[in-house]
């Protein structure tokens, strides 16, 4: 919250709430390795805001969205090497490596994993034994539900190991939020056993004079091009119709979302500074500091000699290196 300015609209509090949680996310990173700490976690980090949902996460915890018309989506995205190119490819760009556990007689076995620490996943906050190429900027999403509502289902990947984002919905349908967490749960289990951390968080968004999310009307079937119906900005005709119907039941408006790993391009250079002062806010850690200590924008003197010139906000020398060292900048 900190990371937000003061004194703005709710609007505006809402735009700035996905770079904030980036901010959040690195910080929280920051005060793992302060404290020595070498294990790590996924996060999955939800924000409710009348019909607006923000999620942030890294790692391979899930947050699903299941709305009234029975149309599933996902609002995260897994950080897992085994299934996403680009973030094999840019942790082995910042210097790490990335293969399968080798056993007797040099046969690989299980997922792919980071070296060394054997990490699975390509960000967590946390996990500094394993390199600083496994980082903590979260993959950000922002959308706005229909005045119908819908539900949340936030589970670590114990649940997700075993059932798909369809099933998950589906066995929990029609029932309050706190049952609908343990039937998940006793589904996953069903079906698999007790073989990874299993926990889930069901949130209701409904209109206050239903007491439930109510099952689908008829069943829908699936379509190749669902995301396309899913997501995607307000259509001129349906802004047209009037803030009462801001969406078609199973609709949800995408306002926001970004997952680059770059911290440079998730702070931006929008964020002032009282330059004439001569006191710099970092846009990490929130300390201030005197001019000359860190890097700025406009200043080349600032520039570490690592560092190259970039367009974004003050960071003090620590989050400086932080930066550098996420982008395999510093062995």
């Amino acid at each position: 919250m900190s990371a937000i300015p003061q004194g703005v609209s709710r609007e505006e509090w809402l735009q700035a709430l996905p770079r904030a949680l980036v901010v959040a996310f690195v910080k929280t990173d920051m005060e793992f390795q302060k404290k020595g700490e070498t294990s790590g976690t996924t996060a999955t980090f939800v924000i409710i805001d009348g019909w607006t949902v923000t999620v942030a996460s890294v790692g391979d915890s899930r947050c699903i969205l299941d709305t009234q018309g029975g149309v599933v989506s996902l609002l995260t995205v897994d950080h897992r090497l085994e299934e996403n190119v680009e973030e094999r490819e840019r942790v082995t760009a910042s210097g790490g490596e990335v293969g399968r556990l080798n056993v007797f007689g040099g046969n690989e076995v299980g997922p792919l994993r980071c070296w060394p620490g054997g990490l699975c996943l390509s960000r967590s906050i946390g996990d500094t034994d394993v390199g600083e190429y496994i980082v903590p900027i979260p993959h950000v999403k922002q959308v706005k539900l229909s005045n119908a509502g819908g539900r949340l289902i936030i589970a670590s990947d114990g649940i997700w190991d075993t059932l798909s984002s369809d099933m998950a919905a589906k066995s929990c349908r029609g029932v309050p939020a706190e049952l609908a967490a343990k039937l998940v749960v006793k589904e996953a289990l069903r079906s698999r056993g007790l073989k990874d951390d299993t926990t889930c968080l069901v949130v209701d968004i409904i209109p206050s004079d239903y007491p439930v999310l109510p099952m689908p009307a008829t069943p829908r079937k699936k379509h190749n091009v669902l995301s396309s119906l899913l997501f995607g900005k307000k259509s001129q005709n349906l802004a047209n119709k009037g803030t009462n119907k801001l969406s078609a039941v199973g609709v949800v408006e995408e306002l926001f979302e970004e997952g680059s790993a770059m911290l440079t391009e998730r702070l931006g250079n929008n964020v002032p500074s009282d330059t004439n002062s001569g006191i710099h806010r970092c846009a990490v850690c929130l300390a201030d500091q005197p001019s000359g200590d860190g890097l700025s924008v406009n200043n080349d003197h600032f520039i570490t000699p690592v560092s190259k010139p970039w367009e974004g906000p003050f960071l003090c020398t620590n989050c400086q290196k932080k930066k550098d060292a996420m982008e395999g900048k510093r062995s």
